[in-house]
C-alpha cells in the first residue's frame, strides 16, 4: 500500500453535505502505512459533526475494498470548523459563525431554544458564546443560573474588556448581568442600539466556532444593528405550530429574505410541537402525542418558503424547569428531551456548513434607507 493508493480510494468517499470526495475538499491529513496498518486524519468541518461515523466507516470500506481487504484501517478525526467569512475582521475577528436566533412574536421558546442550542454545540466539541441581545427582557443570565453575578474586566492593549461568564462550558453574557434585575431598562433605540454594538466590541469573545445570538421578538432596531455591526452567517427561526405564531414567523423570514439584508436563513425549528404523557416508571416510552397548538405548522411553513426544518422540539415540563431552575435541559437527565435537542443542532450545524459552501460570502450589510 502507498499513500498515492490511499488517496486514490479515498477519492471515492463522498462528504454527504458538501457533495463532494474527501480528497478534493482537502480534508484527508496524516496518512501512515506500517505493513497491513494504515491510519489517517479526517478534518471535519465542524467538531459537532453528526455525519462521523458515517464518514468513518466509508473510509475504511473504500480502502479495504479498492487497496487491500486485510487492512487495518485506523481514522482519527480532528476539526476546522468552516467560515466564509470575507470582511475586514476587524469585530469579532476570532469568531468563525455568527448565528442570530430570532422569532417573529415573544413567547413561542426562542430563549429557551438558542440557550440549548448554544449548548448542544458545545456537547459536540465546539467553542460556543451566547449573547443575549434581548435588550428590554433579557433572560440568559436566569437560565444559566448566573443571576447576581457581575462579569469582570479584562486589559487588552489599552483596551479594557469585559469578560463574559462561562458556565457550562460556553461564554455567556446579558444585559441582565450588567444592571439591576429590579429596575426595567427604558431605553430609546438609538441607546439600545448602543449597547448591542459595546456587546460586540466590548466584550472579549475570543476564539470560538459560533456565536449564538439570542435575538429579541419581532423585527427592528435591534435586528438591524446586529446585521450592519457584525458579519452574521445566517438566522434560525423559531415558532410553534399555532397559527398566530407562524404569521409572525413569516415577517421573519421575510426580513432576512429581502434583497438588502442577504442574510441566509438557515432554517426553521418548530418549538412546543406536541405533548407526550410521561409513562409510568417500567412501562417504556409512550407513543401518544398531543398536538395542542397544531400540527405540522412549521413543517408546511418552512415548505412554503423552500427552507429547512431544522427540528420539533415537544412541550416537556423539565425544559420550563430547567429554564427556571438555572440548569437547562441540555445539563440534565431528560435524554429523550436532549436527544430533540441535539437531532436539530445537528441538522443546524449541517445547514451552516452548506451554507458556508455554497453561498455568498459573509459580510456585515450595508442597508441604504429607502
Amino acid at each position: 500500500m502507498t499513500n498515492e493508493d490511499i488517496l486514490k480510494a479515498l477519492g471515492n468517499v463522498q462528504e454527504p453535505d458538501l457533495g463532494k470526495d474527501l480528497v478534493t475538499l482537502n480534508m484527508v491529513k496524516d496518512i501512515a502505512i506500517d505493513g497491513n496498518n494504515v491510519s489517517f486524519t479526517v478534518v471535519l468541518t465542524t467538531p459537532a459533526c453528526p455525519l462521523k461515523d458515517m464518514i468513518k466507516n466509508a473510509c475504511i470500506n473504500a480502502v479495504k475494498i479498492l487497496v487491500n481487504k486485510d487492512a487495518v484501517v485506523t481514522v482519527n478525526f480532528t476539526s476546522n470548523t468552516s467560515t466564509n467569512r470575507k470582511d475586514a475582521k476587524t469585530i469579532l475577528s476570532g469568531v468563525k459563525n455568527i448565528i442570530a436566533v430570532v422569532s417573529g412574536k415573544g413567547g413561542v421558546g426562542k430563549s429557551t431554544v438558542a440557550s440549548n442550542f448554544a449548548l448542544a454545540l458545545a456537547e459536540g466539541g465546539a467553542k460556543v458564546g451566547l449573547m443575549d441581545a434581548d435588550i428590554y427582557g433579557p433572560s440568559q443570565h436566569i437560565m444559566f443560573g448566573v443571576r447576581g453575578e457581575r462579569p469582570m474586566m479584562r486589559e487588552v492593549g489599552e483596551k479594557g474588556l469585559i469578560v463574559p461568564i462561562e458556565k457550562f462550558g460556553i461564554k455567556v453574557m446579558s444585559i441582565g448581568l450588567l444592571i439591576d434585575e429590579k429596575q426595567a431598562v427604558v431605553w430609546r433605540g438609538p441607546m439600545v442600539s448602543s449597547a448591542i454594538r459595546q456587546f460586540v466590541s466590548d466584550v472579549d469573545w475570543g476564539e470560538l466556532d459560533y456565536l449564538v445570538i439570542d435575538m429579541p421578538p419581532g423585527t427592528g432596531d435591534i435586528h438591524l444593528t446586529i446585521v450592519q455591526t457584525v458579519p452574521v452567517t445566517g438566522v434560525i427561526v423559531v415558532t410553534t405550530p399555532q397559527l398566530v405564531a407562524l404569521a409572525d414567523a413569516k415577517k421573519g423570514i421575510a426580513m432576512f429574505s429581502q434583497a438588502q439584508l442577504k442574510v441566509p436563513v438557515i432554517g426553521l425549528v418548530e418549538n412546543m410541537s406536541y405533548f407526550t404523557p410521561q409513562a409510568p416508571i417500567g412501562i417504556g416510552v409512550p407513543e401518544n402525542k398531543y398536538y395542542i397548538f397544531g400540527k405540522n405548522g412549521g413543517k408546511n411553513l418552512a415548505e412554503e418558503f423552500d427552507i429547512p426544518l431544522l427540528g420539533q422540539i415537544p412541550i416537556v415540563q423539565s425544559i420550563r424547569e430547567g429554564g427556571d431552575n438555572g440548569v437547562p435541559v441540555m445539563m440534565g437527565d431528560d435524554e429523550l428531551t436532549k436527544k430533540a435537542f441535539m437531532d436539530f443542532t445537528d441538522n443546524a450545524v449541517r445547514a451552516i456548513a452548506m451554507r458556508n459552501a455554497n453561498l455568498e460570502p459573509t459580510e456585515i450589510q450595508e442597508i441604504v434607507a429607502q
